[in-house]
């Protein structure tokens, strides 16, 4: 016995030996990734040396020159996040083991000289968000693997030699926002399957050989902002009519693209600033009905327009350039579009009629000196003299707007303060005269702007940095700028260290400069319609910066993370060693056989009949493996997807992130409390799965998506008041059913748009219980409150409930309320930082409320309206006690609804045209749907609790 305890303390001596040798040699960053990263260095050509450091032993541990990692807890190691090489000088090519980086989210070559092709391995990298190539010699198709990475948002592959098609396969990525592929040589049809792409807001593909037509079908994608389609060929064809309907759309730029037909009405795209549709072959007269009042350029040059030029051009107080020379039109010369606008001094407006058949002046052509008016090549500079018009008929340069530089004053400040040897100038707008600093330089380009004159929009642009950057607005100064080619704008960007009473340095340390360069170089900041994308040429490390000339090269983490990392590498290590003798020395002393995982984790039991237990393979066959295309939806549990049961039933599998906790307890609470409530308002649970790590909830399939979904799409299918009436009183007869017939009752805390879905016949349907609360009950009476940590979604949560965490069935009663808001006036809850209960409440008090209905409505009965808002403002008072109980909402809402007259009453059939998702989340489908009269009140009135009647709710 003695001998056998000594030979197994040997042993457990001997396996922690062993465990710490292997800790000893271990590399932190993981070894196929190391791997990976040599075969990159080696296919790349480094003429200045930036990549010597790359022979160090540990790419994340020693800092390796463009290496970005973070640490992974599932399995220990440090993986590479970003690669970030821009600007660099680099040759060679890209390796097809960059394939191998499976946790990496920004992959940047950026400006070098890189040639071969994309190589299709990088359709592997899953993580991938940017894939940012611009400014090098690629050449060579586009991967058709490239279209399967299911988080990348943006292609950033402008300025090289690409060639062939647009991959058809493109149309799967589900977060792709930006298509910045312009000045390549990229051919054939744009693929009308692109419509698909649900998020996609930038479609940048000027100066390439596309060809064919322009698919009607780019006008369903619901998101896009910029379409930039200059000198292409789309062989004589036309502007689909469908561009019309494109609602976000703000920039339409065909330059050059060799289309013909009539110019479209494009006024119902109200928020349109740029419009250029010059060098093409348009005939007819030009569309009288007046575009965006925002609107900062019309360009329609150089066609075959004829017709006079109409008055719809006037009252547009933001135009910067109506261009309409070398068209052949007729009439009088417009004398009054530069009437009722405000010049500042740096404000200029454009007038180019040259070169058309324009015979007389409709009134004085006497235009502020503001307005730059062009005449010459008109029949009427024949009577120039007689008309006094010569200075507008001579020949003009162009007006091309000239470099311009900063002029900003130094106060007279005494030059020997600040020593400009070593790169420190004096802040001019700094609130301490003569404040000396050493800027940081930036150079950016505006890649596809909506205005033609920048001179007024230089202070809005060094707001809007300063404000994305979180810095003052005299931190940041435009030295200089200029026109290039496209149109875009290069501009040179100073920004300086904030002064501070308390503190003498005038310098940025290390910390602040990787914010400022990695909020730029990941393209952090947030989008402006009017400045548009923009592209980071580099920046400017002089003087005290010299020495960090690549700090935004390096990984990001400090000393302090990497001790901390280490000791919790270390740590992982022994108590793994030390299990694996204590698991060793007790299977020697007749410990029991090991269990699995999956056993030793508590399990609540879930056996319930009626709720179907699916095992992995069951949902992964009724998904195609979960492909892509079967993802109807994505939140912050995990994604949704449309599947097909064995025995053809339609359901929605919402499938949790691996390793979530939080959705391990929301998978329990849900299956709970779905499994024993049963009404036509709340969504059915048809089963789960809970087996190789995987938890999945199977629900009815909605095929009409949620509210939100809904009123994102209402431009496209128009929604009357009887619809949204009908959704809010299936939302409340849900929610009233959870209140007062569930026992115990339920507080649901999460109401919104996104957790209300809708049927084939847009009947509301309550989901996601996830955070929902069992109400304790005593005696037959339900408590007053329940004291609970704060959970919901910011714009819903009840502010009493925020700020003393008691929570009531009046909680779900004011989140209901906002529902009803964004039902009729088509708001988000949070808009601009401005609240929809504010705004709505404001309009009530100033007698403007029907100024803030949804216009997409059509008409509607005013009595019935002013009443649901009402019915509305009172669910979301400040105080729970003046609040309505849901039975009185639900009241409420059938007494509205009986005061609709037939005519009122229109409802959706009962087959949508598309389907959509059948659970909440951000990417779902829009709604598509026919609508026919309704003839009978019997699925409008009641409240549809259990029997069809309200029933008599016993007190507690």
């Amino acid at each position: 016995m003695e001998r056998s305890s000594f030979y197994l303390f040997g042993v457990v001596i001997a396996l922690s030996f062993c465990c710490f040798a292997l800790l000893a040699s271990s590399q932190l960053t993981h070894t196929l990734e190391v791997s990976a990263l040599q075969k990159v260095r080696n296919s790349l050509k480094d003429s200045q040396k930036n990549l010597v450091n790359w022979e160090r032993k540990d790419p994340c541990t020693s800092n390796w020159t463009g290496v970005i990692c973070t640490p992974i807890l599932s399995d220990g190691y440090l993986h590479v996040q970003e690669l970030r090489l821009m600007n660099m000088n680099l040759s060679g090519k890209l390796a097809p083991e960059l394939g191998q980086f499976s946790y990496m989210m920004i992959l940047n070559f950026m400006w070098n000289n890189i040639s071969g092709s994309i190589p299709k391995e990088i359709g592997n990298m899953t993580s991938l968000q940017l894939l940012l190539l611009s400014g090098n010699q690629i050449s060579g198709p586009l991967p058709d693997e490239l279209g399967y990475l299911p988080n990348l948002t943006k292609f950033q592959l402008d300025i090289n030699f690409i060639s062939g098609p647009l991959p058809k396969s493109f149309a799967n990525l589900p977060k792709a926002k930006h298509f910045h592929m312009n000045n390549n040589s990229i051919s054939g049809q744009i693929p009308h399957e692109l419509s698909a792409l649900p998020q996609l807001i930038h479609l940048l593909l000027d100066n390439n050989n596309l060809s064919g037509y322009l698919p009607p079908e780019l006008s369903e994608m619901r998101n896009l902002k910029i379409i930039q389609l200059n000198n292409n060929n789309f062989s004589g064809t036309r502007i689909p009519d469908s561009f019309a309907n494109m609602s976000k759309l703000v920039k339409l730029s065909l330059r050059n693209c060799n289309l013909e037909g009539e110019i479209p009405d494009l006024s119902k795209i109200k928020g349109l600033l740029y419009l250029d549709l010059s060098m093409n072959q348009f005939s007819g007269n030009i569309p009288t009905n007046k575009l965006s009042s925002n609107i900062t350029t019309i360009d329609l040059s150089r066609n075959i327009l004829n017709g006079s030029i109409p008055s719809n051009f006037s009252g547009l107080p933001y135009l910067q350039d109506l261009l309409l020379d070398n068209n052949s039109l007729s009439g009088d010369v417009p004398t009054t579009i530069w009437q009722n606008m405000e010049f500042g001094a740096a404000d200029k407006l454009t007038l180019d009629f040259q070169n058309n058949l324009l015979s007389n002046i409709s009134g004085l052509l006497n235009p502020p000196a503001n307005v730059s008016i062009k005449l010459q090549g008109n029949p009427i500079c024949t009577r120039a003299k007689e008309l006094d018009i010569t200075q507008f008929c001579g020949r003009t340069s162009g007006d091309v707007e000239n470099p311009e530089g900063s002029s900003n004053s130094t106060f007279n400040c005494e030059p020997q303060s600040c020593p400009t040897s070593y790169f420190f100038e004096y802040v001019p707008a700094s609130p301490l005269r003569c404040f000396c600093a050493a800027p940081l330089g930036l150079e950016i380009r505006l890649r596809s702007p909506s205005i033609s004159d920048f001179r007024p929009y230089k202070r809005p642009f060094e707001i809007y940095l300063a404000s994305s950057l979180g810095l003052d607005l005299y931190q940041v100064l435009i030295d200089s700028f200029e026109w290039q080619e496209g149109p875009r704008i290069k501009m040179y960007v100073k920004i300086y260290p904030q002064y501070n009473n308390n503190v003498t340095t005038n310098t940025f340390n290390t910390s602040e400069l990787h914010w400022i360069m990695d909020m730029i170089a990941t393209f952090t900041i947030p989008l402006n319609d009017t400045f548009g994308p923009f592209d980071l040429l580099g920046f400017s490390l002089l003087g005290p910066y010299s020495g960090e000339r690549f700090i935004f090269l390096k990984s990001g983490m400090s000393k302090s993370t990497l001790i901390g990392i280490v000791f919790g590498a270390i740590s992982i290590v022994v108590v793994i060693c030390f299990t694996m003798t204590f698991v060793f020395y007790k299977r020697h002393t007749g410990y029991q056989p090991e269990v699995s995982k999956k056993q030793l984790i508590p399990r609540i039991p879930i056996k319930i009949e009626g709720v179907k237990e699916f095992s992995f393979v069951e949902l992964e066959l009724a998904t195609s493996s979960f492909s892509v295309t079967t993802q109807v939806g994505q939140g912050s549990y995990g994604k949704v997807y449309k599947g097909v049961l064995a025995d053809g039933t339609i359901v929605a599998i919402k499938r949790a992130k691996q390793g979530s906790l939080q959705g391990q307890k929301e998978f329990y609470t849900e299956i709970e409390i779905l499994s024993r409530l049963h009404h036509r308002n709340l969504v059915s649970l048809v089963g789960y799965c809970d087996e190789k790590d995987e938890q999945m909830l199977v629900y009815e399939f909605m095929p009409n998506g949620s509210v939100h979904n809904l009123l994102a799409a209402r431009s496209k299918r128009p929604v009357n008041f009887a619809m949204r009436l009908y959704i809010a009183m299936g939302s409340a007869k849900g929610i009233l059913y959870l209140h007062t017939e569930a026992y115990p009752p339920i507080i649901h805390r999460d109401i919104k748009a996104n957790n209300i879905l809708l049927d084939s016949k847009l009947a509301a349907k309550v989901a996601d219980f996830g955070i929902s609360r069992l109400a304790p009950v005593t005696d037959g009476e339900a408590a007053t409150h329940i004291s609970t940590v704060v959970k919901g979604t910011p714009g819903y949560v009840d502010p009493e409930y925020f700020l003393n965490h008691k929570l009531t069935e009046k909680s779900d009663v004011y989140s209901l309320g906002v529902v009803f808001l964004e039902l009729l006036t088509g708001m988000q809850p949070i808009s601009h930082g401005k609240h929809i209960v504010r705004q709505v409440h404001s309009a009530s008090q100033s007698g403007k409320l029907f100024s803030i209905i949804d216009e997409t409505m059509g008409p509607y009965p005013s009595e019935c309206v002013k009443k649901f808002m009402a019915l509305a403002l009172s669910c979301c008072q400040e105080g729970t006690e003046k609040r309505p109980s849901v039975l009185e909402v639900v009241r409420e809402l059938e007494n509205i609804s009986s005061m609709l007259s037939e005519s009122d009453m229109i409802l959706p059939d009962s087959e949508p045209e598309a389907s959509t998702s059948g659970m909440s989340g951000d990417d779902q489908s829009s709604l598509y749907t026919r609508r026919k009269s309704f003839s009978s009140s019997s699925d409008f009135h009641g409240s549809d609790l259990v029997s069809g009647v309200i029933p008599s709710i016993r007190p507690r």
